[in-house]
């Protein structure tokens, strides 16, 4: 059965509506999941008329329960007329973007849909009493009442995690413990294990230091907690290697010899993988017992509602909750019948990895 799909609008002023609207005109993604846009059909419909020769049908619905699997649905997370101004940050932007947030996360924990992908919020204009939060990360570890998250950043060919979120510069090293080391890598391991169907992932670590400390000449993360850390977790049958000198790792394309890299912080790990993703990167958050995707790209107010936003990012997010579905259910199946794993994972291919290659409006 194809699976029920949810979607939070983002910013109603940057390009996540706008986005939605131009994947959804193509009635082909319908094979792929059924989708549910939390959000507002008078929003939609704003955007759909910036956008030459859409001809997208929208089913308005009030409750879940009206979901239709041959149609667009979008559950009207509000009635009320609301002021939309295209590239404009504002109060009201990230009001509704929270609103639309807080009932699509909801109705994931509840089980009405079985996957979210969320569009673009700013963290300048959703820091209300409802979302006292960095982002959408630490969010839904409070959500899920997780023991911790990993930030995931993915394509096929590169998956880069991060030791530290949304952290000052002047407070990373007081991260870089044992503790957060072990516990990242532990969610790492599973999450390629379980997630991406990598048996044995192997997983490169980046130091915090240039040159990686040089022996602790410019730092002594690396020799004192990095290094005997990873030993540790090696004597336990981790497949962790480094800390890596961060500046030539990706240079280097040592990158491709590894299932995943965990950098220290969020622009050591950012830089390259936004250089090497072409648009294509997600966004996913691993260790939560649901899937949560998104792309990697932010609100965009300077080309909102210009028609100028490109979907690949989000194509990519909406596929990789769909495949990371499938590949939890033959996760699970595995030790019963391993033979089913298999047969998923062609079943995959020959369909979800079909669609991606056909044209969708960008």
């Amino acid at each position: 059965m194809k699976p029920i799909i949810g979607f939070s609008i983002g910013d109603t002023n940057g390009v996540g509506p706008e986005i939605l609207i131009k994947t959804f005109d193509d009635n082909r993604l319908l094979e792929v999941c059924t989708p549910v846009i939390f959000g507002s059909t008078k929003v939609l419909s704003f955007y759909k008329k910036t956008i030459p020769d859409c001809n997208i049908q929208l089913n308005g619905i009030k409750d879940l329960a009206q979901i239709n699997a041959k149609q667009i649905n979008v559950l009207n997370c509000w009635e009320e007329d609301i002021e939309i101004t295209p590239g404009i940050e504002n109060a009201t932007g990230g009001k509704y973007a929270i609103k639309s947030l807080l009932t699509a996360a909801q109705a994931l924990k509840d089980g009405k849909i079985n996957g979210l992908v969320t569009m673009p919020i700013s963290k300048n204009n959703t820091q209300i009493s409802e979302f006292p939060y960095t982002g959408h990360t630490p969010f839904f570890k409070k959500l899920y009442d997780a023991k911790d998250v990993l930030m995931l950043l993915c394509t096929d060919d590169l998956k880069v995690a991060l030791l530290t979120e949304h952290v000052p510069i002047s407070e990373i090293a007081a991260a870089v413990t044992k503790e957060n080391i072990t516990n990242k890598i532990e969610l790492f391991t599973t999450s390629l294990q379980q997630d991406f169907g990598i048996n044995k992932p192997k997983i490169a670590v980046l130091a915090l230091n240039p040159h990686a400390g040089d022996g602790g000449l410019i730092g002594k993360e690396e020799r004192d907690i990095i290094k005997p850390t990873l030993e540790n977790l090696q004597s336990k049958g981790f497949n962790v290697y480094g800390p890596y000198a961060a500046d030539g790792f990706f240079a280097r394309q040592h990158d491709a010899q590894f299932d995943g890299i965990l950098a220290m912080y969020h622009d050591q790990g950012l830089i390259p993988f936004k250089s090497f993703d072409k648009a294509q990167g997600v966004n996913y958050t691993a260790g939560l017992t649901a899937v949560r995707t998104s792309p990697d790209h932010g609100t965009a107010f300077d080309i909102a509602g210009k028609g100028k936003a490109s979907n690949s990012s989000f194509l990519q997010a909406l596929y990789t909750c769909v495949d990371v579905l499938n590949e939890r259910e033959a996760f699970a199946n595995a030790t019963a019948n391993p033979l089913k794993r298999n047969q998923l994972k062609e079943f995959k291919k020959g369909n979800t990895k079909e669609i991606k290659k056909e044209e969708v409006a960008d």
